[in-house]
């Protein structure tokens, strides 16, 4: 196969890993979750794992085995992405009510009965 094909379907299967990584993190992850996140910890964390993809591929490809050392670290460091990715939805997950004031925690006591039951 030419380079100019290769290069034109690993551009290809970057873009669409793109597209499709952020489509299963916002469904995995919760659009809420991901909306309290900056924008570049997406965008950074996403473009790595579709870069990542793409270049393990081009690894698999480039070599006579498929499974060698070079799509071997791939595997790992998109696995240690994901995980990052995990890591950072968990975290906002846990401090999306970190802004409320106090009283504001969506808690409400009702004074009229709790005063009856006493």
């Amino acid at each position: 196969m030419s380079p100019n094909f290769l290069r034109l379907a690993y551009m290809l299967e970057f873009l669409i890993a793109l597209v499709a990584f952020q489509d299963v993190w916002v469904q995995v992850g919760g659009q809420s979750h991901l909306d309290l996140m900056p924008w570049y910890t997406k965008l950074s964390l996403t473009l790595g794992l579709a870069l990542i993809t793409a270049i393990g591929t081009a690894c698999a490809v480039a070599h006579e085995r498929a499974w060698n050392a070079k799509t071997v670290a791939c595997v790992i460091i998109a696995l240690m992405i994901a995980g990052g990715m995990a890591a950072t939805t968990f975290y906002y997950h846990l401090h999306e009510n970190d802004d409320a004031g106090p009283g504001e925690d969506g808690a409400a006591i009702s004074y009229l009965m709790r005063g009856a039951h006493a």
